[in-house]
């Protein structure tokens, strides 16, 4: 039974929410790992997700949001007044509020940013104001910075004095500054503590230091961290002012979800992230808005059954091997939109280079679509024991191939140069020019060769 019970924490929240036991909840809350609290709160009713906010402090409750899915997070403060919202934006990170302020439209963000403390509310305008794959989109505000003129003891007071705000900041460094905040070096605390009181900070910092600017995009900060085994970069503007830090966590988090947005793009689901705690018909809406094209797609690809329907009469074994062909093109087209995807984020390609992706694309064709051919083709002649009709399928099998793997490859490369997403039409395309192809290809053989096939 206490197995089962933990199995459904959910039921543990409903319990202390109907009891109004504040503490429990706490203490349940601070007992689950993140992943099951947001998949408590997912089987919560939107009533009890709200009352379970409601019985915790600002700062648990801002704990809470922080560690759930963006949506969920924004569809529970969209239903939080305003003033309330914006108690908890304030004990949220920078980084994150600026991200789920996002969300909202732009008269709901105002009024949460109307009641937040002004410089939190500064803060955030200047983060939501950077595209959200650039460092400034990605970058927290709070860190430690001091004046290049300070001494070791003068930081040190500094630390002691604001010991409680700096408790909840991420410290390894220090970053030195000039008097107009541009960044001139940084400072380890290891070095700190260990320099006698009176030495200037200026002279045991490390001096022109590693930093990007705030509009270096994902990409260039993941070579970034690639390169350098750094927890975190410091941020200028334009004219070297030190405005925040990026962190390598943060980074690697933003490049998963990149790669997990494109991959549902590539599924058809539109609108960005979806979870089953959505509104349903949101959730609906965001899958037909391609399925429903895809019904005219596929029947333009059937349409090429209909012409050649006498053909496929006549050699019914046919219409085995129409699917296979079909869905091994489609794999093949599939593995090709995956890399040129992969290399158009990562900056490895440009959409002009479409020749130079088709030749490599095409020499790994020709390869995989020898061999899924040959094997293919001596799979229909031991069935039927006809080698034309091995013939016939291996030749549609090789050629279609080519085919998907060309298209494939070559495609995300033309969306990207016409300005649309490639994740997002690369699939649908290919499914429909393979399957097309891969029709055309075995029943017009087919029909060239219908005399030694029957």
């Amino acid at each position: 039974m206490q197995e089962e019970m933990e199995s459904r924490p959910w039921e543990q929240f409903e319990e202390f929410l109907e009891t109004e036991d504040a503490d429990a909840l706490r203490q349940l809350i601070d007992e689950l790992p993140t992943s099951e609290i947001a998949r408590s709160l997912s089987r919560l009713s939107p009533d009890d997700q709200l009352h379970v906010l409601e019985r915790l402090g600002d700062k648990d409750a801002a704990a809470i949001i922080e560690e759930i899915p963006d949506p969920m997070a924004v569809d529970l403060l969209r239903r939080i007044p305003a003033d309330n919202a914006a108690r908890l934006f304030e004990e949220i990170s920078s980084d994150e509020r600026a991200d789920l302020l996002k969300e909202f439209d732009t008269d709901a963000a105002e009024a949460i940013l109307a009641e937040m403390e002004p410089e939190k509310a500064i803060e955030a305008r200047l983060l939501t104001g950077y595209p959200s794959e650039v460092a400034g989109g990605l970058m927290i505000t709070e860190y430690l910075w001091h004046y290049e003129t300070a001494t070791v003891g003068a930081v040190l007071q500094d630390f002691h004095d604001h010991g409680e705000i700096y408790s909840d900041y991420d410290v390894q460094y220090t970053y030195i500054v000039t008097k107009d905040r541009k960044l001139v070096g940084v400072l380890r605390l290891r070095d700190l503590l260990l320099a006698p009181r009176h030495t200037p900070v200026s002279t045991i910092m490390v001096k022109s230091p590693l930093h990007v600017t705030d509009y270096t995009s994902l990409t260039e900060l993941g070579a970034f961290f690639d390169e350098y085994e750094l927890m975190g970069v410091p941020v200028t503007d334009v004219d070297g002012r030190l405005i925040g830090i990026v962190r390598r966590e943060d980074v690697d988090e933003a490049l998963i979800d990149r790669s997990d947005s494109d991959y549902l793009k590539s599924q058809g689901i539109v609108g960005g992230e979806e979870l089953r705690s959505m509104p349903l018909w949101r959730r609906s809406s965001r899958r037909l808005s391609w399925l429903s094209i895809n019904i005219f797609l596929n029947m333009i690809a059937a349409s090429v059954i209909a012409v050649y329907q006498d053909t496929l009469s006549a050699v019914i074994a046919l219409a085995v091997f129409l699917p296979i062909i079909s869905d091994m093109s489609g794999c093949s087209g599939n593995q090709a939109v995956a890399v040129s995807i992969r290399e158009l984020s990562l900056g490895l390609i440009k959409p002009f280079e479409v020749l130079r992706v088709w030749f490599k694309e095409v020499a790994v064709g020709l390869i995989n679509g020898t061999v899924l051919g040959l094997l293919l083709g001596t799979a229909a002649w031991l069935w039927k024991g006809n080698g034309y009709l091995g013939l016939v399928v291996a030749a549609a099998m090789a050629i279609n191939t080519v085919v998907a793997v060309s298209i494939g490859g070559t495609v995300p490369l033309f969306l990207k140069w016409l300005k649309s997403d490639p994740a997002l039409a690369s699939g649908p395309i290919l499914t429909t020019i393979t399957d097309m192809c891969g029709f055309l290809l075995v029943l017009s053989f087919a029909t060239m060769m219908l005399a030694r096939l029957q």
